[in-house]
């Protein structure tokens, strides 16, 4: 990935992310007793030929070739310059702004005759985008505000308080907060006084909590409290490092940013007077549905031969990182039933979002019903934190006031009074126009190099290309694995070596470790450390530098640290002398084998060692290295 970054960032600047990657601990370290793993996962694109299957054959044609010039990554796409993406971008906007008569009643605000109707307005689908979004909202905060502290307080696995530390040295700025700083680094954790980092994280989490609740309460927001909620969310994502890096963080802050300006500047009320769905708003959460769903499509088909043979979904429900009972369920259905998926995943995400943009109402609506469909499919088969009902939310504004009023009848008097008299010509009405405007011409200049990314054949998924996160390139499962390989932590109080010794099994909330244990049901609630420890099989124990953090706080039986796990062997009694990490490959079981009949929805075998036992005394350079605290003693190797 590293690699690919110099092709998306201007001259020099590869160099600059490779030092910041090495100030910001990013890079792997030298620890005591770590095996190397195998240089790419199973199923990996770099480790499977591609098919010539009919459908590859298809692919190979339409970019015009045959295998390539060797390379074992099959890619798909076009080189193209910034103007030629600018152009790009605004065929889009010209597109979607044919799909709004008279931009939105603007007609009528400079004198035109004909009012707003229904099949131009947006005041219920408003309505419903807010309540997601700080559904969303809430979720995340709460997460934030209930695995901080083992995460990233000064007692976690990654202390935010050494991660603002090494971006004050890589900046330059020792002291003070300087607007360079807040720039490449924007948080309000900045401002907290020294040793109050920990109570700042946790306030910002519960000041978003309450604010979230509101908005999903009442329906309704203005500018400054979604201004608020984007501010604090952004405030924890850019200190979370490893635990907040996945695609739907950014996902939340890009919704979050475009909800600010599709609200009325003050008041609360879900339908306020003269402040209807602002076009551009609408033109922007459709663009971001599209993007979404083409940067998902192509990565898929750049990345994994299993998504051009058609074969995806034979290993997805398994290997999924927190699958759920309907997942087991749901591998076990005939081949052709996973053919067909697969290509209904591509149809829906490589041809329907161009409905959303197409001018006429009824693509428009044939598209969102499909998409807001096809997440609830997600939703209903996995456990992926908040990003499907996120993904939902986009889709929303493809509905207008004639489609929803279908289900809410009593709102429709009052949408049409509304109508009437919301662009009679006022002061602040100009203004909001200004905003729309400008709005538009910021959207327009991030999504360039969106569309280059998106476009090329080299295309990086789940990447931001500005500091604040305002336009983003997404994707999803660009690789699948065909096995399931999970890292087991377990202890003893015997000798590392002893073929005797006892070994104690650590359970995790809802990763698979027990056979015999049901797969959980949490979404949208999302349990960070379990989705990374999914990520272990795939590289060298020596690039997880948290996961020798923890096992040093289990060796004490740290408080915090098993509070983010379900089960600790070793729970009110003397903690363990050794802990090791095995690697087992897990298989679902199959309907009516002896296995699951037992009530076990696993079976597994062990494929070697991940991490070699370790005690206190192995683990001391490693934490001293990394600037935590001393294993043994519990202060700071410094002091």
């Amino acid at each position: 990935k590293k690699r690919r970054v110099a092709a998306f960032v201007p001259t020099g600047a590869a160099e600059r992310i490779r030092e910041r990657d090495a100030v910001l601990g990013e890079n792997r370290f030298s620890s005591p007793s770590s095996r190397p793993r195998r240089a790419a996962p199973l199923g990996s694109p770099q480790s499977a030929r591609p098919s010539r299957r009919p459908l590859t054959m298809l692919f190979d044609f339409l970019r015009g070739g045959g295998q390539g010039s060797g390379r074992r990554r099959i890619s798909y796409g076009i080189e193209i310059s910034s103007p030629t993406a600018v152009l790009i971008a605004l065929a889009s906007v010209a597109l979607v702004a044919s799909s709004l008569p008279t931009m939105w009643g603007l007609g009528s605000a400079l004198g035109a005759p004909s009012p707003i109707t229904l099949d131009r307005s947006y005041w219920l689908a408003r309505v419903a985008a807010l309540r997601l979004a700080s559904l969303c909202y809430f979720v995340a905060f709460t997460v934030a505000f209930r695995q901080n502290d083992g995460l990233l307080s000064e007692r976690g696995l990654l202390p935010v308080s050494n991660y603002m530390a090494r971006a004050r040295k890589f900046l330059g700025t020792p002291k003070g907060v300087t607007m360079n700083l807040v720039r490449q680094y924007p948080t309000l954790l900045w401002w907290a006084p020294a040793g109050k980092v920990d109570s700042w994280l946790k306030a910002t989490a519960a000041a978003g909590m309450a604010l979230s609740s509101i908005v999903m309460v009442v329906g309704g927001a203005n500018a400054p409290v979604m201004a608020s909620l984007w501010v604090l969310y952004h405030s924890i994502n850019t200190v979370g490092q490893k635990w907040y890096g996945f695609g739907w963080e950014s996902q939340l802050l890009e919704v979050g940013f475009l909800c600010i300006f599709m609200v009325p500047l003050w008041g609360m009320s879900r339908f306020p007077a003269h402040c209807p769905t602002p076009w551009v708003t609408v033109w922007a959460f459709r663009w971001l549905l599209a993007r979404i769903m083409l940067g998902a499509g192509l990565i898929k088909l750049r990345g994994d031969s299993c998504w051009r043979d058609l074969t995806a979904m034979c290993y997805h429900y398994e290997t999924q990182p927190v699958p759920n009972p309907l997942s087991w369920r749901l591998h076990h259905t005939p081949l052709w039933v996973h053919k067909f998926e697969t290509m209904a995943n591509h149809v829906i995400e490589l041809a329907l979002p161009f409905l959303l943009i197409l001018p006429w109402h009824a693509a428009r609506t044939l598209g969102g019903v499909a998409q807001v469909l096809f997440q609830c499919t997600i939703i209903a088969s996995g456990n992926l934190s908040f990003l499907n009902w996120l993904t939902i939310l986009p889709a929303l504004l493809c509905f207008d006031d004639l489609f929803l009023s279908r289900f809410f009848p009593s709102s429709l008097p009052s949408i049409e009074a509304l109508n009437q008299r919301a662009w009679e010509w006022t002061p602040l009405l100009c203004g909001r126009e200004v905003v729309n405007v400008a709005l538009l011409a910021l959207i327009i200049r991030l999504s360039v190099p969106v569309v280059k990314n998106i476009l090329s054949p080299n295309q990086m998924m789940n990447t931001s290309f500005d500091p604040l996160k305002l336009v983003n390139t997404y994707g999803a499962f660009g690789s699948i694995t065909r096995h399931r390989d999970e890292v087991i932590l377990q202890g003893t109080n015997g000798d590392r070596w002893d073929r005797d010794a006892v070994w104690k099994e650590y359970e995790f909330k809802v990763k698979p470790g027990s056979i015999s244990r049901r797969p959980a049901v949490i979404t949208p609630y999302h349990y960070r450390l379990d989705w990374l420890m999914w990520f272990l099989p795939f590289s060298d124990s020596r690039r997880h530098p948290w996961l020798y953090h923890l096992v040093a706080k289990l060796l004490r039986n740290d408080a915090l640290a098993t509070s983010m796990i379900a089960k600790n062997p070793f729970e009110g009694g003397e903690p363990p002398r050794f802990i090791r990490c095995e690697l087992y490959r897990y298989e679902y079981t199959k309907p009516g084998s002896e296995e699951a009949k037992r009530g076990d929805w696993w079976t597994r075998k062990r494929v070697g060692s991940y991490m070699q036992p370790m005690c206190l005394d192995d683990l001391t350079n490693v934490c001293e290295e990394m600037g935590w605290p001393d294993p043994k003693e519990g202060i700071s190797p410094s002091t």
